[in-house]
């Protein structure tokens, strides 16, 4: 069954677990008060009220018909102070406590039933003091409030409120404790995204247990699956060098007309092992740091100029430091200022640093990447040089998927546009802070 249409009462509610159960918890709570409010309301205040009102405006009836030799003992009778006062009297305003809500009940129904009452005095919540027009003159009339309206009928919203709140505070610790497995679990699950290993144990209730355990099961086969990718490349790239090694011994024996040729393809074996090796150590290169991407990305900008390379820093915004793995970062950005230099003339990288997110752009004014293509370009061994350009030198198709993967380890992304200031290709790294 969809409750879709309740978006339309709560638009804005709370995204956090915590306030959702919040919610689910204290709203039940405040709707039954308000129904047994308004049913207390309407039995107590009104209909109590209004039924020992009637007993009162009987004895009213018989005090203001009593002849003045008789008034005296009705109204003892009745238990009732009667007194002639001063017409000035007929003057004076009607007085409550602002929290009298069965005032408000016996001054509309006294009222309707006996118009020439022309003052109420309800000030003094423990007596009526009333003001009667009688052709006698204005007759004062006394007597208890207890006979009028049931005594402290506040106490039962007083208790109400007090107990829904204690038992609503002890319904809440309770499910804080419920949900305390699945914020670490969230953690966790947060922290090995970002190529973080936290410590985690199942806890919680069995739904809760068997959700963490199957996390713990994961985590661990593809930490397996990392492992063994990295032991594989690595080995087989390790194993390659000695027969390049011999190689190159080999082909310096050979005359230049021949020699040459072949380094060149020695040379760019070696490479091609290199980035194996680079996309082996991935996002298992080093520990996350706490450090300053903006001077990260000076340096980076420092050393490439020293190189030769036509880069530079085009701007700063925002402060503050960042959880990243220093050496892999800094290959991912080499590997986007390599790409920019080599297929345009010249690149710029911008930092930007707000509250939620970090990103990481470089800029090119080459030919770019085609929309169409930008998805296989951050897949590993695709080559797109004849989308952009053959002679400006050749790959083996890893210089984006080290990167997309070095973003992925710190819980970010890689993406691919075009540049509308330089009109080449725009690579932006963007990172969760």
């Amino acid at each position: 069954m969809s409750f879709a249409w309740l978006k339309q009462y709560f638009p804005r509610a709370p995204r956090g677990i915590y306030g959702r159960a919040a919610l689910s918890l204290l709203l039940p709570v405040v709707v039954v008060q308000i129904v047994v409010s308004v049913i207390f309301v309407q039995r107590h205040f009104e209909g109590v009220t209004k039924q020992m009102s009637d007993t009162v405006i009987r004895e009213l009836e018989m005090v203001l018909a009593a002849d003045e030799a008789n008034l005296p003992y009705v109204a003892g009778a009745l238990e009732m102070s009667v007194t002639v006062v001063d017409p000035s009297a007929l003057e004076e305003p009607n007085t409550r406590l602002w929290y009298d809500f069965a005032g408000v009940v016996v001054v509309d129904y006294l009222s309707e039933k006996l118009p020439q009452i022309e003052v109420y005095d309800l000030y003094n919540n423990d007596i009526v003091r009333l003001i009667v027009d009688d052709p006698r003159g204005p007759v004062e009339v006394i007597f208890d409030r207890r006979r009028i309206s049931a005594t402290n009928p506040h106490q039962l919203l007083v208790n109400m409120v007090f107990f829904s709140i204690l038992v609503t505070g002890i319904a809440f610790i309770y499910l804080r404790n419920q949900l305390r497995p699945i914020k670490r679990l969230a953690r966790a699950a947060t922290a090995f995204g970002r190529g973080r290993h936290m410590p985690y144990t199942p806890a919680g209730a069995a739904e809760m247990r068997a959700a963490g355990t199957a996390f713990v099961d994961m985590r661990n086969r593809i930490e397996r699956q990392i492992e063994t990718r990295t032991l594989m490349l690595s080995g087989v790239s390790h194993d390659l060098r000695t027969p390049l090694t011999r190689m190159k011994l080999a082909l310096s024996m050979l005359d230049d007309e021949d020699r040459i040729p072949l380094e060149q393809d020695v040379t760019e074996m070696q490479q091609m092992i290199d980035a194996f090796l680079s996309f082996a150590a991935g996002e298992s290169e080093g520990e996350p740091e706490d450090i300053d991407p903006a001077e990260l990305a000076r340096l980076l900008v420092k050393d490439a100029k020293r190189a030769g390379q036509p880069v530079t820093l085009y701007t700063v915004e925002g402060s503050g430091t960042a959880m990243l793995r220093p050496i892999a970062t800094r290959r991912a950005l080499d590997n986007l200022v390599s790409n920019a230099v080599r297929y345009g003339n010249r690149a710029e990288v911008s930092v930007t640093i707000t509250e939620k997110s970090l990103r990481f752009r470089v800029e090119d004014d080459g030919p770019g990447i085609p929309k169409e293509q930008r998805g296989d370009a951050q897949r590993a061994f695709v080559r797109l040089d004849l989308a952009r350009n053959q002679d400006k030198g050749s790959g083996v198709g890893l210089g984006l998927a080290i990167t997309a993967d070095i973003a992925r380890a710190h819980g970010g992304a890689l993406r691919l546009g075009r540049s509308e200031r330089l009109g080449g290709l725009r690579a932006d790294i963007v990172i969760a802070r």
